[in-house]
């Protein structure tokens, strides 16, 4: 008879390995939640009354960066605004996804790529549950604004980072489980 624990899992991953990298995957995607959720209340309380005020958005670095306030009803670069309802359902989707998924996790870089994803939507999710004009239907508050760019926020930052990792990870042929294809 063997030892459960040492039994390799049905994904060909290293249980210990799954057990570290699903840690990862977890602290990256709580980290990025409260993080954007804390930033987001920062802005809600500082920058969207001077706003209010007329008295403008916070410039830095001569205008290359602006500190502003956007409420945001759609999706990337407000595409599809008024449709907030669908961007909930495909969050609460792609969450899904990215939990299953991670029973093959193997590779840390995977865990750190899937978990600011899951971070990053889930920080959006929140605003979209908990704004006005109520649940599923609310905005996503948005306040980085760069020349020629479209106003994001931090759990923006993650998913883009995310993105790109992931292409990364793909090119080099690392697969979600460790091994190389």
């Amino acid at each position: 008879m063997t030892d459960p624990e040492i039994v390799e899992a049905p994904t060909g991953v290293d249980p210990a390995r799954r057990r570290s990298c699903l840690l990862v995957l977890g602290s990256v995607a709580v980290g990025a939640v409260i993080l954007d959720q804390l930033v987001k209340w920062w802005v809600v309380s500082t920058i969207q009354p001077r706003i209010e005020s007329g008295e403008g958005p916070i410039v830095l670095l001569g205008g290359l960066l602006k500190f502003t306030y956007v409420e945001n009803t759609g999706a990337a670069f407000s595409i599809g605004v008024g449709y907030t309802w669908i961007f909930t359902i495909i969050a609460v989707i792609v969450a899904i996804v990215i939990l299953r998924t991670s029973r093959r996790l193997g590779s840390m870089w995977w865990a750190v790529a899937l978990g600011a994803l899951l971070g990053g939507l889930l920080g959006n999710l929140v605003d979209r549950l908990s704004r006005p004009p109520g649940p599923g239907l609310g905005y996503v508050v948005d306040f980085i604004q760069l020349p020629y760019f479209a106003v994001f926020n931090v759990a923006d930052m993650f998913i883009t980072c995310s993105a790109v990792g992931m292409v990364l990870l793909a090119l080099r042929g690392i697969e979600i489980s460790g091994r190389r294809s």
